[in-house]
């Protein structure tokens, strides 16, 4: 054996080592700048606001009133369910019932669209809706129990 020859030879395998080093830092940035530049990391305005409403019921009007939490555009939010609202366009969005922005302590009212209230097991949501229109999420729902 040449254990000599071992520790003194000049060559080594550095040069191959450094190409698939830079060949993986390559593929990395590659990735990393096409996903900026096609819009993938672009998708925070389409999450949904936090945000906490309370529903009081005096047995014909349901006042719907945002306590907490992030302060949302009238016109993406709609009063879904079984609802008697006013027959205009966007009769049920929060902006037609109430302001355009709403904040906490904003309130809306809405009744049942049948005349005697709500029945048991009727259920009204609050709903946002992105502008894009490509997502939509129930902020909070309330059923009613009698």
């Amino acid at each position: 054996m040449q254990i000599k020859r071992i520790f003194t030879e000049s060559r080594a395998v550095s040069p191959v080592i450094g190409v698939i080093l830079m060949v993986a830092i390559t593929v990395i940035l590659a990735a990393v700048i096409g996903t900026f530049v096609l819009g993938l990391g672009d998708q925070v305005g389409d999450t949904a606001p936090q945000a906490s409403f309370t529903f009081d019921y005096d047995g014909t009007e349901l006042t719907i009133t945002h306590e907490s939490g992030a302060q949302i555009d009238g016109d993406l939010v709609t009063i879904a369910g079984d609802v008697n609202v006013t027959d205009t366009g966007d009769a049920n969005k929060w902006s037609t019932l109430g302001s355009d922005t709403i904040s906490a302590g904003e309130s809306v009212v809405v009744k049942d669209s049948g005349e005697d209230g709500f029945a048991n097991g009727d259920t009204v949501r609050v709903v946002w809706t992105s502008e894009s229109g490509s997502n939509s999420a129930t902020l909070q729902r309330w059923t009613y129990n009698a």
